[in-house]
C-alpha cells in the first residue's frame, strides 16, 4: 500500500520502525538484524541491564579459528529514547542545536560522550571564542551569560574569553530550562537507515550498555561527523588524498604567573615575545606561536602544542598524541620556571580532558562551500549566518609555518554559510552543524571556529524542529520556509 506524504513524515511508532528497517544496516559494519529479532518478540519485554544492581547483559559469540575476529551473537537492543529530535554531540554546535530545537517546540534528546556540555569550550579548555562580533541569537545570549557570571576578563572581552567552569554551568542551566533531555557518557556507535535511505535510529554504548534511540530528525554535531559516517554519508578528510589534517593541540590552565609583568607575553600580540623567551631557555614548543591568556585571578590558559599527522579516527594515535602533548606541556612549564622572573612560580593547574581536534570528516551536503566561495565573499539566498574569520591553516608539519591566513596569496572575505551545506546529501532526516558541515579544506579552515559553530547549530536545530512540525524532511525546506514557519508558530 502506498504511503501518503503525512504517513511518510509522521512520528514513527515501534511497529513502523521495525517494518521500515527491513534490511537496515549499521553502515561500515555488519547487518544489524533488528527487524527479524524484534518483530518476533514484539510483545515480550526486551532484556536490559539493571542500572541499580549493576547487573549487565553478557556478550556471547565465538572467536574465529585464527583468532583475528570475534563473531558476536545476535541480541536484542532496547529502544530507550523516542524524542522528535536527537542531537549527537554537546559541543558549541550541539548545545545550540538542542536549545534551538527545544525552544521551537520539539522534544529533544542530546547525547554527549563527555561528562559536561561545551565540548572544546569546556572539556577542551579552549577559553577563547572566535568570530562572534557580527553574530546574534544564541551565540550572543551565551556570551552575555559568560560575561555576566564570569570574571572581569570575561566582562571586558564580552564573554569571548571565559571560564570553562562557568560555561559548563551556564550551558546545563540553559538546556535543562528549555526541556532538553541530556545524556552524558554515551557514544554513538551505529546508525540505521530504512530502504529510502532515511535515518531512523541510532545505536549507542555507555555504562548502561548498548541502546537504540529513534527520532524523526537527527543532527550530527559530533565534530568528526561520526553519526553521518555511520549512516552511510560520503565525506572528505584532510587536504588531499593523503587525508593529512591540521594538527591537534592540548590546552592547559596555569597559575603562579606574575600579574604585574606578564603583559608583554599575553594573547596574540605576545606570541613572539613568549616564543623568544622559551627559546632563550632552551625550550622548543611544537606550536611556534604559543598563546597565553589571562582568565581570572591567578589563572591563565596556554596553547603551545601541535600534534602533527594524527587521525581523528584512530584511538591509538589520539592516545599517543595525548600522552606526548601532556608531557610536552609539563616540560615547558618546568622550563619556564627557570626564567626566574614573571614565570618563577608558574605551575600547571590542569590539562584538557580532550585534546583539541581541528579537523575530522567533512560530510557531503547539498551545498559544498569552497575556497573560491570564501575568497569571493559568497552571498546565498539561504544563508544562516555570515562568517568573517580568515583562512586559518595551522602547519601540517613542523617544517611549515605555525599558521597562515591566506591561500596562494588570497584571503577570505566575509561570506555566507548556506543552509544546504548543513543538510546531508546521501541520507535524509539528517542535518550537520559545526566543523563537519560540507566544505573543502580551505573553506573549513575558516568556518571551523566556534563562533560559527553556534549559529550553525541554532539553524540546524530550528530546521529539525520545523521539519517535524511540517512533516517534511530537512532537504525539502528552504531556509526562508523554516524561518517563516518559526516566526508564525
Amino acid at each position: 500500500m502506498k504511503r501518503t506524504r503525512d504517513q511518510e513524515h509522521s512520528p514513527m511508532c515501534r511497529r513502523d520502525f521495525l517494518r521500515g528497517t527491513g534490511a537496515a544496516a549499521v553502515t561500515g559494519g555488519a547487518f544489524l538484524g533488528l527487524s527479524n529479532v524484534l518483530l518476533a518478540t514484539e510483545s515480550s519485554p526486551v532484556l536490559q541491564p539493571d542500572v541499580v544492581s549493576g547487573k549487565v547483559l553478557h556478550t556471547y559469540g565465538n572467536l574465529s579459528l585464527e583468532g583475528s575476529v570475534f563473531i558476536e551473537q545476535q541480541r536484542e537492543i532496547p529502544i530507550v529514547g523516542r524524542p522528535e529530535v536527537i542531537v549527537c554531540g554537546g559541543g558549541p554546535a550541539g548545545i545550540a542545536a538542542a536549545l534551538s530545537a527545544a525552544r521551537a517546540g520539539a522534544k529533544v534528546h542530546l547525547i554527549e560522550l563527555a561528562g559536561c556540555l561545551g565540548g572544546v569550550w569546556t572539556a577542551g579548555l579552549l577559553t577563547k571564542i572566535l568570530d562572534t562580533k557580527n553574530k546574534s541569537g544564541i551565540i550572543k545570549e551565551l556570551l552575555q551569560a559568560f560575561a555576566k557570571e564570569g570574571s572581569s576578563t570575561a566582562k571586558s572581552s564580552r564573554g569571548t574569553t571565559y571560564d570553562p567552569e562557568v560555561a559548563k554551568l551556564v550551558l546545563e542551566d540553559k538546556l535543562t530550562e528549555a526541556g532538553v533531555v541530556i545524556r552524558y557518557h554515551t557514544r554513538v556507535v551505529g546508525a540505521v537507515t530504512n530502504k529510502n535511505k532515511r535515518l531512523i535510529a541510532i545505536v549507542t554504548e555507555s555504562k548502561s550498555g548498548r541502546e537504540a534511540w529513534t527520532a524523526d530528525c537527527f543532527v550530527d554535531c559530533t565534530g568528526d561527523g561520526d553519526l553521518a559516517a555511520q549512516a552511510g554519508c560520503k565525506f572528505d578528510v584532510g587536504k588531499d588524498k593523503s587525508c593529512t589534517c591540521q594538527p591537534m593541540s592540548m590546552m592547559a590552565l596555569l597559575t603562579g604567573i606574575d600579574l604585574r609583568t606578564y603583559g608583554k607575553y599575553a594573547s596574540e600580540r605576545g606570541r613572539k615575545s613568549l616564543l623568544k623567551l622559551m627559546n632563550s631557555l632552551g625550550l622548543d614548543p611544537s606550536y611556534r606561536a604559543p598563546t597565553l591568556r589571562h582568565l581570572y585571578g591567578g589563572i591563565f590558559s596556554i596553547m603551545t602544542n601541535h600534534e602533527y599527522g594524527v587521525s581523528a579516527f584512530d584511538a591509538n594515535a589520539i592516545t599517543q598524541a595525548t600522552i606526548r602533548s601532556r608531557k610536552e606541556v609539563n616540560e615547558l612549564v618546568k622550563g619556564l620556571r627557570k626564567e626566574g622572573g614573571t614565570f618563577k612560580d608558574i605551575a600547571l593547574v590542569a590539562t584538557a580532558e580532550q585534546i583539541g581536534i581541528r579537523e575530522g570528516r567533512r560530510i557531503k551536503g547539498r551545498y559544498h562551500i569552497t575556497r573560491q566561495d570564501i575568497i569571493k565573499g559568497l552571498r546565498h539566498k539561504d544563508a544562516i549566518c555570515r562568517a568573517t574569520f580568515p583562512i586559518d591553516v595551522h602547519g601540517l608539519s613542523n617544517t611549515e609555518p605555525a599558521y597562515r591566513h591566506s591561500e596562494k596569496g588570497e584571503r577570505a572575505k566575509p561570506y555566507d554559510i548556506p543552509y544546504p551545506a548543513l543538510v546531508a546529501a546521501d541520507v535524509t532526516g539528517l542535518l550537520m552543524a559545526g566543523r563537519n558541515i560540507s566544505g573543502d579544506f580551505i573553506a573549513h579552515a575558516s568556518y571551523r571556529v566556534t563562533g560559527n559553530s553556534v549559529p550553525m547549530g541554532e539553524a540546524a536545530g530550528l530546521a529539525a524542529a520545523v521539519s517535524v512540525q511540517k512533516r517534511a524532511l530537512p532537504h525539502e525546506l528552504s531556509w526562508q520556509e523554516i524561518n517563516s514557519h518559526a516566526k508564525g508558530s
